[in-house]
């Protein structure tokens, strides 16, 4: 079965990209790029995901043994990785995307990393002739394998307006917002709302079943109105049903969350909730639950 579902793609002119990491949502991403179009190549830590990644939407010869020679010759590369250390690690060094990017080039990251080492990447990037947007994504696995996933872009407008098209690919929303890192804080909001809301929503569904509701039908009920939410069009029954096995991990949530309130020390802001709801997904992670998903957050009121 194929890793991304079907859909239709803007007639856009083909371009020679490379992606890197081939992960949950790197494979799909990537995935999608070919099936619009263009020419990729990729590149995973582990050979055999390439190897599987080929096998699935390119033809032989399109994976790289390093990032370097995955860049060679793109327009566009593409990264999808863990975190600031795994994205330095395929970027920078001898074997790292930047020595072998071609001048004039984008390089279009969207990890969820700081929005320091985006700015620091963009500055090695215009150093060596090409630029750096820093383009984390919102909407999770499914977003990734149907295509629609919601990208947060900070770094050079020319330079966005070159690789937007391209990234509509696998994007329903692709904005620029701002200077580079610009990006990587939108993220950083984006979990911050979401943190709030699942607990809200977990201790609500907890209630409720405390209560003796039929909380299926509660949840249809105010669906409708004002508490209506993604989290619970998507993750609310799953919740009553206690099912936790898919969609984005405690773990890359603590992750996110670990990035944000390191930002939140820098630039002043104050985050009560969300550094309670980060202790309460650690006390989830102690549970056992560090790949269930992050509506797992009820389980703690169980």
């Amino acid at each position: 079965m194929s890793s991304i579902n079907s859909r239709t793609y803007e007639s856009v002119p083909a371009q020679t990209v490379a992606f890197l990491g081939l992960g949950v949502m790197g494979g799909p991403m990537a995935g999608h790029l070919a099936k619009a179009g263009h020419k990729v190549t990729v590149y995973n830590r582990t050979p055999a995901k390439a190897e599987a990644w080929v096998a699935e939407f390119g033809a032989p010869g399109r994976h790289a043994a390093t990032p370097r020679e995955a860049a060679a010759g793109a327009d566009i590369v593409f990264s999808c990785v863990g975190n600031d250390d795994d994205l330095r690690a395929v970027v920078l060094g001898p074997n790292g995307a930047f020595a072998g990017m071609k001048q004039g080039s984008v390089f279009v990251d969207h990890t969820t990393a700081s929005a320091d080492v985006a700015r620091e990447l963009s500055n090695a990037a215009q150093s060596a002739g090409f630029q750096f947007i820093d383009a984390p994504v919102s909407g999770g696995q499914a977003g990734a394998q149907n295509g629609a996933l919601t990208v947060m872009c900070g770094g050079d407008k020319t330079s966005f307006e070159r690789a937007k098209p391209v990234m509509a690919a696998f994007a329903r929303a692709v904005t620029l917002l701002g200077a580079s890192g610009a990006g990587q804080l939108a993220k950083m909001v984006n979990q911050i709302a979401i943190a709030g809301l699942v607990q809200g929503l977990s201790e609500a569904i907890a209630f409720g079943q405390r209560a003796g509701l039929d909380m299926k039908l509660v949840l249809d009920v105010i669906g409708k109105g004002a508490a209506q939410s993604w989290q619970m069009d998507n993750r609310g029954k799953t919740m009553i049903e206690g099912k936790f096995d898919y969609g984005f991990a405690v773990d890359w949530m603590r992750k996110d969350l670990g990035l944000v309130l390191d930002e939140a020390k820098r630039n002043g802001a104050r985050l009560p909730v969300t550094a309670l709801v980060d202790q309460f997904y650690a006390d989830v992670q102690q549970a056992g639950g560090k790949r269930w998903d992050t509506s797992s957050l009820i389980t703690r009121l169980k």
